[in-house]
């Protein structure tokens, strides 16, 4: 898990263009698409924001994330009908996210210290060579008592999320799909696949037209422009 930490390190920023796909249990979708800009910490988690173009109903809602490693992570919504700021609290980590099977705290960046693991086995993975681990977290008001981690042993990457909820109950399951590798190092997947075991939802979310290190700066990331994000 250092590995993989190490790996992705040092890219800076990054834009992507993004589609989220909604799907409930007989198949009916609901497409939105966004755009998300993130900025690499190196002595904290990484500062995000996501903003949605389309449908009307949410266009212009704008979600600001400051991961932090063992600290709660800072998390705030902007509804424009309502033209407020609204913080996520950090017992509502669990909640979904817009109606998606995503919950806030899947929304943060991959942070070392945010976890302790254990070592399950080597297992084949969708044609993969894999390492299995165990992780679990160790932040306050997480709503999983712990996570399985499919890692590709060649590219450390991961490769598939088993979620378990505070029951030990197996909720979810997300799959990284089309790994694409950009700057000669960085991989990013092109497509997320996130199954709700005992709701039968989905959400998929489809990345597009990454581009990294265009000059994002922390006066990008701050509270006040959530209200300006267009």
């Amino acid at each position: 898990m250092q590995e993989v930490d190490k790996r992705d390190l040092g890219w800076g920023d990054m834009s992507t263009n993004m589609q989220m796909i909604l799907k409930n249990r007989n198949g009916d979708e609901h497409i939105r698409s966004l755009r998300l800009k993130t900025l690499e910490m190196h002595d904290d988690g990484d500062k995000s924001l996501s903003i949605f173009d389309s449908p009307r109903d949410i266009k212009g809602t704008a979600f600001l994330s400051f991961t932090h490693a063992l600290d709660a992570d800072e998390q705030w919504l902007y509804l424009p009908a309502l033209k407020r700021v609204k913080r996520i609290s950090s017992s509502n980590k669990s909640g979904h996210f817009l109606g998606s099977e995503f919950a806030f705290e899947d929304l943060t960046s991959f942070e070392l210290k945010k976890y302790k693991y254990n070592y399950l086995r080597d297992e084949v993975f969708d044609g993969v060579d894999s390492y299995v681990v165990e992780t679990f977290p160790q932040y306050q008001h997480s709503g999983y008592t712990r996570n399985i981690v499919w890692i590709d042993k060649e590219r450390y990457i991961p490769m598939k999320i088993d979620y378990y909820d505070r029951k030990n109950a197996l909720i979810k399951s997300q799959k990284f799909i089309d790994y694409k590798q950009y700057l000669d190092q960085y991989w990013r997947a092109a497509k997320t696949e996130m199954q709700n075991h005992l709701t039968g939802k989905s959400t998929t979310l489809l990345w597009q037209s990454y581009k990294f290190r265009t000059g994002l700066t922390a006066r990008n990331f701050d509270k006040n422009t959530l209200k300006r994000s267009r």
